[in-house]
């Protein structure tokens, strides 16, 4: 483990290995310990960089509202430090929306894109409003909440084939302060429509879906790469493909990094 400080605010994160540079970012609950089962396979001919974003795992909160582009702004200060000036990006479901706003503010740096479990497009009216009441909840009953959150991000079908995997997430889910949970999903609330980077940007892109992604509608995930060269990789199951799915997209994503 590693860290810096950006404004006066400390990060943690990792890195392995040597190579194309890779930065893998977690979603909303996770932190950098989620891709522990990737790191081996990515490392042998890439650098892998893991970082925790603000207000989840070992990284402090910079504010009561973590925007994507104040997160984009912390893993590009701590590339700026490891001296990376171009490197491909995964983000798991929030993870993408940081990468996003990161290929957004820095698009030189950009070597390729993938979105796991996640979307370019804002969030709806409806979204909006369940942002606010899971900031509500959270306040009443933050065990409660972490805990059935996670669950959800599952298929059903596979709950009790992974329910220790589920507990494990959850434990670590636990582990993010009060104060990281509602400045991100204040953050993910207000974020911008990104859907114009599928179809212009220049470097290779991959959008990866789950059918059954409770989070997620699968046919209106769909329609934001309509006509772009975004390359789809679809799985039968939830929101949580790098737990679900996990060897099909290890070979997915080394494939795809082959090609870089």
């Amino acid at each position: 483990m590693k860290s810096i400080h950006y404004k006066n605010t400390k990060i943690n994160y990792t890195d392995t290995g040597k190579g194309t540079a890779i930065v893998l970012l977690h979603g909303f609950l996770e932190n950098l310990s989620m891709w522990k089962n990737y790191i081996a396979d990515f490392s042998k001919k890439n650098r892998v960089i893991i970082i925790d974003l603000l207000g989840h795992g070992n990284s402090e909160c910079l504010g009561y509202i973590h925007t994507m582009e104040d997160q984009a702004d912390m893993v590009h200060e701590v590339l700026h430090e490891l001296k990376i000036r171009k490197a491909v990006f995964i983000g798991h479901s929030m993870g993408g929306y940081v990468a996003l706003a990161f290929a957004e503010l820095y698009p030189d740096v950009m070597k390729g894109l993938v979105l796991l479990n996640s979307t370019s497009r804002s969030d709806s009216a409806e979204r909006k409003l369940n942002r606010e009441r899971a900031i509500l909840a959270v306040k009443q009953n933050y065990t409660a909440f972490v805990r059935m959150s996670i669950a959800n991000l599952f298929n059903e079908d596979n709950r009790e084939r992974l329910a220790v995997e589920i507990e494990l997430v959850k434990m670590e889910a636990l582990k993010t302060p009060l104060q990281g949970i509602v400045a991100a999903l204040e953050g993910m609330k207000i974020r911008k429509d990104r859907e114009v980077l599928l179809h212009f940007s220049p470097y290779p892109m991959m959008l990866i879906l789950g059918k059954k992604d409770g989070v997620l509608n699968y046919e209106e995930s769909l329609d934001q790469i309509k006509d772009s060269k975004v390359e789809l990789v679809t799985f039968p199951d939830g929101h949580m493909s790098y737990i679900e799915n996990e060897t099909e997209l290890k070979m997915v994503l080394l494939n795809f990094l082959k090609k870089i």
